[in-house]
């Protein structure tokens, strides 16, 4: 059995010996894939590094998260984009529209997004989508660029059936992270309801850690309540999930 984390930002740890704790953990609980997203140029040294020192199961994707988008947000995409010319990167992310923390950027955020969305056209490889009080935005964003040329993964879904009908009908996979273990969040209802096949497993650590460990620092071993969780809402093994949704990211990120 292989699990694989779609979204982790295990990078954070930068103590050695305890991130290859942080591994470690991971192997002993079948997470045997680990996809790093970038949030701003300051930190993708510090995914790169990672990506480097466990080479067999991290993968970099670089990308300026939609909170760091500020005034110089240009300045700060053209520094990322000459880094990915450095190391091969399996996706554009995590990008898109947050409008939890500041309506203010909204029209910056907006083209931000369009414009990374080109870019990972351009350089054929998928988008990984963050989206914080803002899916009607961001769905109209997809509307407008959707096309063959356009895919990728709604990270850390936590909307309504009909908003996860709704991402999946322009071809993107859905994220599931711990907020399906929470007890009133309502996600079990709706992941219960969808195909496994347009789902795929995140932990977002060390963010929205899983029931039991709720409250506590979140890391990519974890992802192994979640698969579970999953398991269980569509009556099946720990095993065949980890199958489907492994597959699944294989046939996004194509590693």
């Amino acid at each position: 059995m292989i699990l694989t984390d779609t979204h982790t930002h295990l990078y954070y740890e930068t103590d050695s010996t305890k991130r290859a704790q942080l591994i470690q953990r991971c192997t002993e609980n079948n997470i045997g894939r680990l996809f790093l997203p970038n949030v701003e140029a300051s930190s993708v040294p510090m995914v790169f590094s990672l990506t480097d020192e466990f080479p067999d199961i991290c993968y970099p994707m670089l990308g300026l998260h939609p909170c760091n988008v500020k005034a110089d947000w240009e300045n700060e995409l053209t520094i990322i984009q000459k880094a990915s010319a450095l190391k091969k990167i399996v996706a554009v992310g995590e990008i898109g529209i947050d409008l939890y923390w500041d309506k203010t950027t909204l029209p910056q955020q907006i083209e931000a997004f369009k414009t990374q969305i080109a870019w990972a056209k351009a350089l054929k490889l998928p988008i990984v989508i963050h989206c914080r009080d803002a899916f009607n935005e961001v769905f109209e964003v997809l509307q407008a660029e959707q096309g063959d040329d356009l895919r990728g993964i709604f990270h850390c879904f936590t909307g309504t059936l009909e908003q996860a009908q709704q991402v999946i009908s322009l071809g993107f996979y859905l994220g599931i992270g711990g907020v399906v273990t929470y007890k009133n969040a309502g996600l079990d209802k709706v992941v219960s309801q969808i195909d496994l096949n347009r789902i795929v497993l995140e932990t977002d650590s060390p963010y929205l850690t899983p029931v039991p460990h709720r409250g506590k620092p979140n890391e990519s071993s974890y992802l192994i309540y979640i698969a579970q969780k999953v398991a269980d809402l569509h009556q099946m093994d720990i095993e065949a999930v980890a199958d489907i949704t492994t597959a699944n990211s294989k046939h996004i990120f194509g590693v």
